[in-house]
């Protein structure tokens, strides 16, 4: 079952698909066992069969979960009028709730379960994110591709060295907006050089 076929699904599997998350976040992405996640949710493993037909399969419903989570939080920001401070707004959002929920982080934005591919209908959220990133990027003047592939890349790296070293911390995160504005003005210094 895929994630989409969880969120019409109905209660059963939004709850299992939570627990899950639960169990994430106490023993790593990769960690929980279903007979474990059985447990938590009350029902004998066979069951959980009903709802997915894998452990992939339940991934695949966690990283379209994640993946809405995320774009209900982006679509629900009032951006400034100003591109610069409205990129700000919307990478601090970004980075926030990437930081805020390590497993969610791993399997929405990494791949660290081997053999896992989201499916088609799971990919399609995170499509939608970079969708919204790719927007805010381009209202600030970063629209050649080679640009928008460096400043995500950057916005990653500085999640991930968050993640890896001092996680609940702001170390790296804090610098955010000072490498947004240096991007933004060597993007703006290279277009007048031209």
């Amino acid at each position: 079952m895929s994630g989409e076929q969880v969120r019409t699904q109905g209660s059963r599997a939004g709850e299992i698909v939570g627990c899950a998350w639960d169990l994430a976040r106490t023993v790593g992405i990769a960690g929980f066992s279903l007979r474990a996640l059985a447990r938590e949710v009350g029902i004998r493993q066979p069951s959980l069969y009903a709802h997915f037909e894998s452990k992939h399969a339940l991934y695949d419903a966690m990283f379209a979960d994640g993946n809405r989570q995320l774009l209900a939080r982006l679509d629900a920001l009032v951006l400034p009028d100003d591109p610069r401070a409205a990129l700000k707004v919307f990478m601090r959002e970004f980075v926030a709730f990437a930081l805020e929920d390590t497993a969610r982080c791993y399997l929405i934005f990494q791949r660290p379960i081997p053999g896992f591919e989201p499916s088609t209908s799971a990919y399609g959220h995170a499509e939608q994110v970079m969708d919204r990133v790719v927007e805010v990027l381009r209202v600030a003047g970063i629209e050649d591709q080679d640009d928008i592939d460096c400043f995500i890349a950057m916005v990653a790296g500085l999640i991930h060295t968050q993640l890896s070293n001092e996680p609940g911390g702001d170390r790296w995160s804090r610098h955010l907006e000072r490498l947004t504005d240096l991007y933004l003005d060597d993007i703006h210094r290279r277009s007048r050089a031209s």
